[in-house]
């Protein structure tokens, strides 16, 4: 069959899409960039005063205490989840029976709403009821403040020893770690079974060769195990790091009042964008500013990933 020169009809199944992406995606994106040059409330345009936000953004305290915030949920989010996914991904890869209930089971919190799920760690985290300090007074540990503590959990930490670390030093709030418990369970389900996949498609025959030899389990990890499944781990790591920096449902349902509290220790960049956006300022302008920092963050951050891509077997 000939196809004819002038055939569009292939990108005419491509138009929907296409519209959705520019509609939704791409115009939206144009918007802001045009918008953070204004002075651009909820009741209009105003002035052009170029690059205002941007220099207000610089001299913003609470705009670096978030960026802060954020960068400590993405630091310890990440590397934890892929360590636990990857985990919890060989162990069900080794189960025999009943692996598809176990793989329900992992997978569950994934597909549980948010808004649910931030309900539910709230009670446990609750400072009189919940059952985090239910089991700790049971192994003899004072109860914590969980949600309502602005000290860094190191600081909690080396305050048992006596030592009294500068605040700069504490660490991520234990409010802020709480939140950074409940985002690695959310997403710990579906990364585990993306890793299972990756796992799943190693040719047996390997490990056998390996055995032969008389490779340990640890030697064909590193040697055949952690090679052979880094296209899957250049995924999680991507994808693991572009949902962590746009954390907002559980800090909106988690903290407050004021949401972001204790002391603006668990407010991060998204949820400082909403604020200033949606909030009492209602300054669109500011808020369309931080926004695009926050793409070019992650831009940046996807770029140099990319530059892993090298080391990445396929």
């Amino acid at each position: 069959m000939v196809r004819k020169k002038n055939d569009y009809s292939p990108y005419l199944y491509l138009l929907p899409a296409a519209i959705i992406i520019i509609v939704f995606r791409l115009v939206p994106i144009l918007l802001s960039f045009i918008v953070s040059f204004f002075d651009w409330t909820v009741l209009g345009p105003g002035k052009f005063i170029a690059l205002q936000n941007y220099a207000k953004m610089i001299h913003d305290a609470e705009f670096w205490q978030s960026m802060i915030n954020t960068f400590w949920l993405v630091i310890i989010v990440v590397p934890v989840s892929l360590v636990l996914s990857l985990f919890f991904a060989n162990l069900l890869n080794g189960i025999k029976k009943v692996k598809s209930f176990f793989r329900s089971v992992y997978f569950i919190p994934t597909v549980t709403s948010m808004v649910a799920i931030s309900i539910v760690w709230k009670i446990i985290f609750n400072q009189q009821t919940g059952l985090a300090n239910f089991f700790f007074e049971k192994i003899g540990i004072d109860p914590l403040a969980w949600l309502a503590e602005s000290r860094g959990i190191f600081q909690l930490l080396f305050a048992n020893f006596g030592i009294d670390l500068p605040s700069w030093l504490g660490g991520p709030s234990l409010a802020l770690f709480c939140i950074i418990i409940v985002t690695i369970w959310k997403g710990l389900g579906y990364n585990t079974i993306i890793y299972l996949a990756g796992l799943q498609n190693i040719p047996n025959v390997y490990y056998e060769a390996a055995d032969i030899d008389g490779a340990g389990k640890i030697k064909q990890f590193f040697k055949i195990t952690w090679p052979l499944i880094s296209p899957t781990t250049y995924y999680v790591l991507m994808m693991t790091t572009i949902v962590t920096f746009q954390v907002f449902s559980q800090i909106y349902l988690m903290t407050g009042p004021p949401v972001g509290g204790p002391l603006g220790t668990t407010k991060v960049i998204v949820y400082f964008l909403f604020e200033k956006g949606f909030g009492e300022s209602n300054d669109l302008s500011y808020a369309s500013a931080i926004a695009l920092v926050l793409f070019a963050i992650i831009l940046s951050l996807t770029m140099l990933q990319k530059k892993l891509e090298k080391k990445v077997h396929y």
